[in-house]
């Protein structure tokens, strides 16, 4: 069975990003998938470095000095993906909306990660928010990509508890080692083909155990 080809687009550290590459290199997703290129949106940010210690394809777009539409940025993007013929797009903190046009591109192929159980605590600060409202778990949210933020079918959620005591830098690592397990998971999933998306659910063949 041939791997599947992961696209990853990133805009900052890419933590999760370095964990689905080790996932491809010497963990579950070994014999089932390859990170062909990494794409990245802002310059001087760790991502690409990533990339280049794993001898990694990477292309840097500046999203901040394009002058075009979102679709036309979002082209460029598609250009890389299809020259490597990427199948699976993974967003690995890509702190950008991608348009209609590029998830129809890619259809039910684009998945995102978020820190945080959905629907609760979309956007960017999610720790704050969830710590603000006074929940007792939170947790990590892998779904596809649709065009509204943070709100496509849920493929693996798994729930952290929150401790009184808790403040974003507590809080925000105990969350991010439950990404590093998800998104790797999740990528699994799909490539044993075992990811049916029925409306806003996505079906999953057989027990998932992170």
């Amino acid at each position: 069975m041939s791997k599947v080809k992961i696209g990853a687009i990133a805009s900052g550290s890419g933590s999760n990003f370095q964990a689905i590459v080790n996932a491809c290199e010497a963990g579950i997703l070994k014999d089932k998938a390859t990170v062909e290129v990494l794409i990245c949106n802002k310059a001087g940010v760790y991502c690409m470095e990533r990339a280049k210690n794993h001898n990694i394809p990477y292309v840097l777009i500046e999203s901040d000095k394009h002058e075009g539409t979102r679709e036309e940025f979002d082209q460029k993007m598609i250009d890389i993906l299809k020259k490597y013929e990427c199948e699976l797009i993974v967003l690995v903190g890509y702190m950008r909306y991608v348009s209609q046009y590029f998830i129809e591109t890619f259809k039910d192929s684009i998945m995102n990660i978020h820190p945080a159980l959905l629907p609760s605590f979309k956007g960017m600060h999610a720790h704050e928010d969830a710590l603000a409202y006074g929940v007792k778990v939170s947790g990590v949210t892998v779904h596809f990509v649709d065009i509204h933020e943070d709100h496509g079918p849920i493929i693996i959620q798994h729930a952290v508890t929150v401790y009184d005591t808790d403040t974003k830098k507590t809080l925000a690592p105990r969350i991010l080692e439950w990404e590093h397990k998800a998104f790797p998971k999740a990528i699994e999933l799909f490539c044993d083909g075992r990811l049916h998306i029925d409306g806003r659910i996505v079906r999953i063949n057989g027990e998932v155990k992170l």
